[in-house]
């Protein structure tokens, strides 16, 4: 386990520098720069924002001095308003990560209850109700969904308050960005618990007379959720730092929005932050859900 664990920490390690060199200079091969404004600077003070930041360097030097910063954690300062990197991150995170992880647990459970569900009464029309409704959500882009509730219920109907920081209300902003997972965890719930009802252990575990109840959550669903911890590990990474469309929608102010303001921006040191901290939570997450794996089923070695 422990050899297991030590070599997928340093695969990690190797794929976040790559998805860093990568990102690097491809910011960099887009013509323009952080300093071109609708109101042109003068040659002379692009010359010297360009001195003060360090972008005057040759590219190949400029990454060198990036990673000789992250080696001490040192994210830079943004290129648009002179803040610490850290800082920003550390106040728009939580928001972020409050409403990911709220959006996410309502996905597993309801995608979960629901596959099982239908997978229990298949044929019948709870499963054709549950199928449907998971083809549509699955169709429907989040920013769409969000369009809507937002059109109805905060504008139309009047039931929910539009975002404020000082009344913060998370309601509509988790049902849009958890209704593409719960959707696809349904589907996935089901095939798998079908599958699982299919095996011989089950077949045994009738035949001699265990409960409905034992048999299906001791035995069938515990197997049945090992697809959708393959599933959930990188979509709970993704669905807390890539809420973007959603934070832009809503207005939440969360590390999403700073991402996509960064991109129109072209703040090098912001873009480059938040895709290294979702890369390590990308790889984070993927570590832990195949360590999951032995829990979920304990006769899986590692090697």
């Amino acid at each position: 386990m422990a050899k297991y664990i030590l070599k997928r920490v340093l695969l990690s390690v190797v794929t976040v520098l790559i998805i860093c060199a990568i990102t690097f200079f491809a910011m960099h091969a887009v013509p323009g720069g952080p300093f071109n404004r609708e109101k042109a600077l003068s040659e002379a003070t692009i010359e010297a924002l360009n001195a003060r930041y360090g972008l005057d360097k040759p590219v190949f030097e400029q990454f060198l001095q990036y990673l000789k910063g992250l080696l001490h954690f040192d994210f830079g300062v943004s290129l648009k308003n002179g803040r610490a990197i850290k800082d920003i991150i550390s106040e728009s995170f939580p928001i972020s990560a409050r409403l990911g992880v709220s959006a996410m647990a309502v996905a597993l459970v309801c995608g979960t209850v629901f596959g099982s569900t239908a997978a229990l009464m298949r044929n019948r029309l709870p499963d054709r109700l549950i199928v449907f409704f998971s083809t549509l959500f699955t169709a429907v882009p989040s920013f769409v969904l969000a369009t809507l509730l937002l059109l109805v219920f905060c504008i139309k109907l009047g039931w929910m308050p539009v975002w404020s920081p000082q009344t913060p209300t998370y309601i509509l902003p988790v049902l849009s960005l958890s209704a593409y997972p719960m959707a696809y965890i349904t589907r996935l719930s089901k095939t798998s618990m079908l599958d699982a009802l299919g095996q011989d252990y089950i077949r045994t575990a009738r035949a001699k007379g265990v409960s409905r109840f034992k048999m299906i959550f001791k035995h069938a669903l515990r197997n049945s959720l090992i697809p959708v911890i393959t599933y959930t590990g990188p979509q709970v990474a993704y669905i807390i730092t890539g809420s973007m469309v959603i934070e832009t929608i809503f207005t939440v102010g969360g590390l999403g929005s700073k991402f996509v303001s960064a991109i129109g921006n072209r703040d090098y040191t912001l873009i480059m932050a938040t895709t290294i901290f979702l890369a390590t939570l990308m790889v984070i997450a993927t570590l832990l859900c195949d360590l999951l794996y032995k829990v979920v089923d304990p006769r899986i070695q590692y090697d």
